[in-house]
């Protein structure tokens, strides 16, 4: 059993058990995807979880400022979210700080550093954080935010008394609305077909206009992806107040999937309710609830509409790609590339290289399918990144001509553009890029993998903090489709920021997804050399060249083309110092003397 000195965050919602007496699921369903919200603020202060404790959870941190830091900014972000809630279904959470000896057990942790954290959550204010002078004495200097003294605490159990400072959150201002762009995407590239019913409204026939809004302005979110078509109004809002089967619906206008929904007001208060539904068998593929407070109308029901986007266009790719094909035999060019996705979604290198073979042959099939063209650019991309496919001069023209022409056959595919960004982006075209990733984002204000891209572009020109900014938006919108690897990112843009615990946090979380992922790997070695954790360094280059053994630092940075020379002596510093071999060097011999050949 190790002992170490850690910092540790404990944290539970304050009447937890009142609300779940109310609301069982519901309040298990808000308290999941507060959870998934403030994950991102932990990975980036260098924190992991050790456990969750059914109303809570337990964190431990390598630096104490980073854990104060972090539970300010977790409660802050819980404010900003509890700010759209209706008073009944605010979640607060409470957060004890401390910073001591503890020992460790293989994931968990025990001891008085743990047993304090846990009294100090108790006496929080809910929304707030209570830090022990402990922690607070060795942070202070450090900190941006001030905390108030709260004076001296006897706990149960904990022989000293202990000195308290608290932190509590100012009231924040809602987000403004997003802009809308429309856009009409040819149908065969689209082959799913999404009907968006009239939402239910179950209160005054006054609140009609609100339920009627919220149908239209999802049908058009929706309208943006341009990987399914979605039904105009006039084919689903003929079927309002109509209590038809959605199975004899979904037929009526050829749906494939049909989203069904209500809107329920009370006073100033108002909840959503939403389920895709794959109609012709009745199962419920997703299906999620929001109470918001009323406020600036117009303002939350945007927000209503971006998070009902988000999640129910990454639901259909994934409905899509694992339903059977169409024809057991003489398969379509759509056939093909929804088989090509299917494997697309089991990351292994047979599933990538089967992706590949039929994304190919879909695009052999009908060389205008402009999606089969952006993927089979990604998955070429992701292929070297990984450590899966050879990085030629070939394969990188290759994927940016597929891109390309991508953007050309589709030019309103915000997912066509995010790809050109990305592809200019790691080709050193750093104007191109940034000028596709606003593209992508002035077409598809809802696609939060454009905005994550858009990171992208400022990470490679330097501008860390905006790109960690933005991908930790994508990841707080539960974006989890592959084409994305916001983890890999924040790994980087962390460490370049000698954020070394922070960066070491992501690539354990991109590790979980792909344990034998290449530039994972390197970065994680890079930063711990640069911890100067000297021994585990050592291990990871082990790891590392165990499975590539040819690697060199010459040969992994030759794919690098960031727009700060310092950062890319940063990156090269740190894999040099963990280990990883400069050069391949074989001896010649020459007359009476070697020489060293690369």
């Amino acid at each position: 059993m190790e002992r170490r000195l850690s910092a540790i965050v404990c944290a539970d919602v304050a009447g937890y058990s009142r609300m779940m007496g109310a609301d069982e699921a519901g309040t298990h369903a808000a308290f999941k995807a507060h959870r998934s919200a403030v994950y991102p603020v932990i990975l980036n202060h260098g924190g992991r979880l050790v456990k969750n404790t059914g109303d809570g959870f337990l964190l431990e941190f390598p630096s104490v400022v980073g854990a104060i830091e972090s539970a300010i900014g977790m409660q802050t972000l819980m404010a900003e979210r509890n700010a759209q809630l209706p008073t009944d279904r605010v979640m607060q959470f409470r957060l004890g700080v401390h910073m001591g000896d503890v020992m460790a057990d293989e994931d968990e942790v025990f001891g008085d550093g743990v047993n304090i954290a846990v009294r100090l959550e108790a006496i929080a204010a809910p929304g707030g954080v209570a830090v022990s002078a402990k922690a607070y004495n060795e942070a202070s200097k450090h900190l941006k935010t001030p905390l108030v003294d709260a004076g001296v605490h006897r706990f149960k159990n904990i022989a000293e008394p202990v000195h308290v400072w608290t932190w509590e959150p100012a009231r924040s201002e809602s987000p403004g609305r997003e802009a809308k762009s429309a856009s009409h995407l040819p149908a065969q590239y689209r082959t799913a077909i999404v009907g968006v019913l009239p939402f239910a409204n179950l209160s005054d026939s006054a609140d009609e206009y609100f339920s009627d809004g919220l149908t239209e302005d999802l049908i058009h979110a929706l309208s943006l992806q341009s990987f399914y078509r979605v039904l105009s109004r006039n084919s689903t809002f003929a079927f309002k107040g109509k209590n038809l089967s959605t199975r004899l619906i979904a037929r009526e206008i050829d749906a494939t999937y049909l989203i069904q929904g209500s809107v329920r007001r009370a006073g100033t208060k108002i909840r959503v309710t939403a389920e895709l539904i794959a109609p012709e068998n009745g199962e419920q593929l997703w299906a999620g609830r929001y109470d918001r407070d009323i406020g600036d109308l117009f303002a939350m029901q945007d927000e209503i509409t971006t998070n009902l986007c988000a999640a129910l266009a990454t639901e259909i790719y994934r409905a899509e790609a694992s339903a059977p094909a169409r024809s057991s035999t003489d398969l379509t060019a759509w056939d093909r590339f929804l088989r090509g996705l299917s494997h697309y979604y089991k990351p292994t290198k047979a599933d990538y290289e089967a992706s590949i073979d039929l994304f190919r042959e879909a695009i052999a099939l009908d060389p205008a399918l402009s999606i089969a063209r952006a993927y089979l650019a990604t998955i070429l991309t992701q292929g070297v990144h990984f450590g899966w496919i050879r990085s030629t001069r070939e394969l990188w023209k290759e994927a940016l001509d597929l891109a390309e022409s991508s953007v050309r056959l589709d030019p309103r595919s915000s997912f066509a553009f995010s790809i050109l960004s990305y592809l200019n982006a790691m080709e050193g075209n750093h104007d191109a890029a940034m000028e596709a990733a606003r593209k992508a984002v002035g077409l598809n204000a809802y696609d939060m993998g454009a905005r994550g891209v858009l990171g992208i572009c400022h990470m490679v020109i330097g501008e860390h903090r905006q790109a960690i900014e933005l991908f930790s938006t994508a990841v707080q919108q539960g974006n989890s489709d592959p084409r994305y690897q916001w983890p890999v990112f924040n790994a980087f843009s962390h460490y370049l920021l000698r954020q070394y615990d922070a960066s070491l946090s992501w690539a354990r979380e991109a590790l979980y997804l792909n344990p034998n992922h290449l530039q994972v790997l390197c970065v994680r070695a890079a930063a711990l050399a640069q911890l100067d954790r000297t021994e585990e360094a050592a291990k990871a280059v082990e790891v590392l060249l165990a499975s590539f053994p040819g690697l060199t630092v010459e040969r992994h940075l030759r794919n690098f083309r960031w727009k700060c020379a310092a950062d890319t002596a940063h990156y090269r510093d740190g894999l040099l110092k963990a280990g990883v071999p400069l050069r391949n060097l074989t001896l010649v011999e020459s007359g009476s003397k070697l020489t060293a050949n690369s």
